[in-house]
C-alpha cells in the first residue's frame, strides 16, 4: 500500500508545476501535461517516488543514521522544523551556512562555542563580565542559535540530505554531491533533477504540498526508529535470557567448588587428628 494517494496529493496541490516558459527540460519525464501555460506534474510518478524515498529513509532511520532536512523558503520553514524535530532529526531553515558539509569541523567549532557560552552562564563566569561584554556574548549566542541551534546534535556528517526546492538550496546540494552524500529532494518543474539521487516530483512552493510529502517521509522514518527501538529491546532481553543460565551455571560451579574445598578441608583435619592419635 502506498504512503500517499492520488486524491491526497491532488487536494494539496502537489501537481501544480511552474509556467511552461520557466520549465527545465530535464523534468520532462515527470510532467503529465500543460494547462493554461502551466505544467502539471504526473502524480502517479510522485506516488511511486515518495514510496521509494520513504523506504530508503526508513532503513536509514532503522540503522540509527542522521538525515539533515534543508528548507530555507518561508512556505516550508515551519513545516520542516516541526516534522524533523518530531523524529529527532537535524534541520536547517535559516540561511545555509557555506561549508556546512565541506567544512564541517569549522561548523562544529561554532556549535561548541555555543556550549562554552552556556557553560559560562552556568558556572558564574558570565556574571563577572562587563555589561558590554555580556551584551556582545548574548548577541553572539542568539545568532549562533538561530543558524546552528537545530544541528547541535549533529556530531558527524549526515548520512543523507532531504531538500525542499533543490534550485534554491543548490549550494547544499552541491556540497552533498561533492562528498557523495545522497540527496532526496522535492523537485519542481523549473529545477534540474540530475544531481538529485531520489527525485520526488512535486510542487515545492505550497505549504500543503510540502506538508503531505514530508509527512509521508517522516512517518516512514518514525517506523524505522520504532523498529530499531524494538530490536534493541529484543537483543537486550535475549542477552538477559542467555546471561541467566550462565549465572546459574556459575553459581552451581561456585557451590560445587566450595563443597569440594570443604570436603578437602575435612579430610585434612581428619587426617591430622588420626596422626595425632597415633
Amino acid at each position: 500500500m502506498s504512503r500517499v494517494n492520488f486524491d491526497q496529493l491532488l487536494e494539496a496541490g502537489v501537481h501544480f508545476g511552474h509556467l511552461k516558459r520557466k520549465w527545465n527540460p530535464a523534468m520532462a519525464p515527470y510532467i503529465f501535461m500543460e494547462r493554461n501555460g502551466i505544467h502539471i506534474i504526473d502524480l502517479y510518478k510522485t506516488v511511486a517516488k515518495v514510496d521509494e524515498a520513504a523506504e530508503v529513509m526508513k532503513n536509514l532511520a532503522k540503522q540509527g543514521k542522521k538525515v539533515l532536512f534543508v528548507a530555507t523558503k518561508k512556505q516550508a520553514k515551519q513545516v520542516v522544523a516541526d516534522k524533523a524535530a518530531s523524529i529527532g532529526m537535524p534541520y536547517v531553515i535559516e540561511r545555509w551556512p557555506g561549508g556546512m558539509l565541506t567544512n564541517f569541523p569549522t561548523i562544529r567549532k561554532a556549535v561548541k562555542k555555543m556550549a562554552t557560552i552556556d557553560k559560562m552562564t552556568k558556572d558564574g563566569t558570565f556574571d563577572n563580565l562587563s555589561k558590554r561584554e555580556k551584551l556582545q556574548i548574548t548577541r553572539q549566542r542568539a545568532k549562533l542559535e538561530k543558524t546552528l541551534g537545530s544541528i547541535v546534535d549533529l556530531t558527524r556528517l549526515p548520512s543523507a540530505l532531504f531538500v525542499v526546492d533543490v534550485m534554491k538550496e543548490h549550494i547544499a546540494v552541491r556540497e552533498a554531491n561533492r562528498l557523495g552524500i545522497p540527496v532526496f529532494g522535492m523537485v519542481d518543474t523549473n529545477s534540474d533533477p540530475n544531481n538529485i539521487d531520489y527525485v520526488i516530483p512535486a510542487n515545492d512552493d505550497a505549504t500543503k504540498s510540502v506538508e503531505v510529502i514530508l509527512g509521508a517521509i517522516c512517518e516512514a522514518m518514525n517506523e524505522g526508529l520504532q523498529e530499531r527501538k524494538a530490536e534493541k529491546v529484543d537483543t537486550e532481553a535475549a542477552g538477559e535470557g542467555e546471561a541467566a543460565p550462565r549465572r546459574e551455571r556459575k553459581a552451581k560451579a561456585v557451590k560445587r567448588n566450595k563443597k569440594e574445598d570443604d570436603e578437602a578441608l575435612n579430610a585434612n583435619v581428619a587426617g591430622k587428628f588420626a596422626k595425632d592419635e597415633e
